[in-house]
């Protein structure tokens, strides 16, 4: 199957533990981010990342899976084409 557009929610328990580990994995998928928002969500002790990515299944899915992988990290995957 060929490219698609998805929007990826990942929401951060733990910044002190998780961000480092979750700056790796993101910067080794720098190729298909289109777009990325994060926000500290300080009265819920949180931190959002809001990822637009452009990529193949398989590409989306290692993607998705090696951030939930990680200890205090919640990730959920919406495909949009």
């Amino acid at each position: 199957m060929g490219q698609r557009i998805a929007v990826v929610g990942v929401i951060i328990n733990n910044r002190e533990v998780a961000a480092k580990k979750v700056n790796d994995i993101l910067s080794q998928y720098g190729d298909i981010i289109v777009g990325r928002m994060g926000i500290p969500y300080q009265g819920k002790d949180l931190n959002i990342i809001s990822l637009i990515v452009d990529g193949t299944n398989d590409q989306l899915g290692a993607l998705a899976g090696k951030l939930g992988n990680i200890k205090g990290v919640k990730v959920k995957t919406m495909i949009a084409t």
